[in-house]
């Protein structure tokens, strides 16, 4: 039985034993936290579960503390008490079976893989400090960590859970860890980027006015430009409340130190099926985006993507260009994309094939299948790539990065036998300095380090 449900920041600075007089900057934030904790308090939950971003992180699923008890302290950031809770191991089968039946990944974690995993079994502060206020010493505790799952399946793994909570008789309260930007204002976490702002102003807004729908249409640049912690936890959240008709309401938002606090309450009010239907118009605006951007494909993107869906499926290497492009000689860079984030980019800046369509071809099944920093590409996952094929212009020296525009011109970066490229045009690579520093990362190179640079135009094919 789902009685509560919020979102709530977690930075340990909040609390006046770690805190001290800073704390006072985050008025507003303490107050509402306290004002949460006492709403909390009159619906009498039995269990808490709690998703945290600090907890055990994995790219394709979401991971369960297990065990029968839990327990942790903030002795690292000067705090004396320790806290431990007893396990909702109900619950948690509860949410394996529900998980299992959607075929969604969900484990809970032992001891055994915990240690291997490398993954500490005290519990982290983004439990901690929100319980900090929140905790009932009676309530037993369910705690995870989060996924890197894509946003819908993010929403999906949270509607199996709100099944299972609406299968067992204890009242149940669920929170959603996070903090927003990071970004905020100079000298914090993460470099400051006044996209964080907008980032906030948005979700808030969202969050208010109940625009669930409107927060998978955000861009995912704005997203990651923000270095946010609870964005995937808020998707979990709302998932859990997807059954419900919810009444929510924003405390309060702040930012003092340059980290976005926002602490919202969500009351469930009775049974509501408008979740599963956000679901499936979600699903039916998926599957018209896929086939919209595949009836606007140019030759060379179509080629690229039959290539790499023949050789996964076993068709055969059918894709072929029907036009009398691409007979030429060129360098190619083909780059797989997956709900914005980069899922393979594979190149050649000289051609090694006899034509420009051999490369693309050749290229195309080396991003899928043999680019080191990711997994090879599934079947599953066809639909939701999207591709981009870039015809390689001769690279050129130049004296210095003044000769450089990241709009315009890709860069190359040589030092000592080590080589680094970067395309031009790239989503959040705005200035000429990120385009040499990620360049030289690439390449292993020392950031410090003097390079020889030469810079090089594309043609580039959605």
């Amino acid at each position: 039985m789902l009685v509560y449900g919020a979102l709530v920041p977690h930075p340990p600075i909040i609390l006046a034993e770690i805190g001290g007089a800073e704390t006072k900057k985050a008025e507003k934030t303490v107050q509402a936290m306290e004002s949460l904790s006492q709403s909390l308090a009159a619906v009498k939950p039995e269990t808490i579960l709690i998703f945290s971003p600090h907890g055990p992180v994995f790219q394709d699923g979401l991971a369960l503390r297990g065990g029968r008890r839990l327990y942790g302290d903030l002795a690292r950031f000067g705090a004396t008490k320790t806290w431990e809770w007893q396990v909702d191991q109900e619950l948690i089968e509860s949410i394996l079976a529900e998980t299992a039946q959607a075929d969604l990944p969900c484990l809970e974690l032992t001891d055994e893989q915990l240690l291997r995993y490398g993954i500490e079994p005290e519990l982290d502060h983004g439990v901690l400090v929100p319980l900090s206020f929140l905790a009932n010493p009676k309530a037993r505790l369910v705690a995870t960590g989060m996924s890197l799952l894509p946003w819908l399946e993010q929403y999906k793994l949270g509607m199996a859970i709100g099944r299972a909570i609406r299968s067992l008789p204890q009242r149940i309260a669920v929170i959603a860890s996070g903090d927003l930007s990071h970004c905020l204002l100079p000298g914090t976490s993460a470099a400051y980027d006044p996209r964080g702002k907008e980032f906030d102003e948005t979700l808030i807004g969202l969050l208010k006015a109940q625009n669930w729908e409107a927060l998978f249409e955000l861009d995912p640049v704005l997203v990651e430009k923000a270095a946010e912690c609870g964005f995937r936890t808020i998707l979990m959240l709302l998932g859990v409340l997807a059954g419900f008709k919810v009444e929510s309401e924003v405390l309060s938002y702040e930012g003092p130190f340059g980290v976005g606090y926002g602490v919202v309450s969500f009351t469930p009010k009775g049974e509501d099926k408008s979740g599963t239907d956000l679901l499936a118009h979600l699903r039916q605006r998926r599957t018209e985006t896929i086939q919209s951007r595949r009836g606007a494909e140019s030759p060379f993107v179509r080629l690229a993507r039959q290539t790499v869906e023949n050789h996964l499926l076993a068709q055969g290497n059918s894709a072929e260009l029907k036009i009398e492009e691409g007979k030429e000689q060129a360098g190619a860079f083909v780059s797989i994309k997956k709900h914005g984030q980069l899922r393979g980019c594979i190149g050649t800046i000289f051609p090694t094939q006899p034509s420009f369509t051999e490369e693309i071809k050749h290229n195309a099944i080396a991003a899928a299948f043999q680019d080191p920093r990711f997994d090879p590409v599934q079947a599953w996952e066809l639909p939701d790539l999207v591709y981009s094929v870039d015809l390689i212009k001769t690279p050129e020296p130049i004296a210095g990065p003044e000769a450089l525009d990241p709009q315009k011109y890709g860069v190359i970066v040589r030092e000592r036998g080590k080589i680094g490229l970067l395309l031009p045009m790239l989503e959040g690579i705005e200035t000429v300095e990120e385009q040499v520093r990620i360049a030289k990362r690439k390449a292993g190179i020392d950031l410090d380090a003097k390079v020889e640079l030469e810079r090089f135009e594309v043609i580039r094919y959605h």
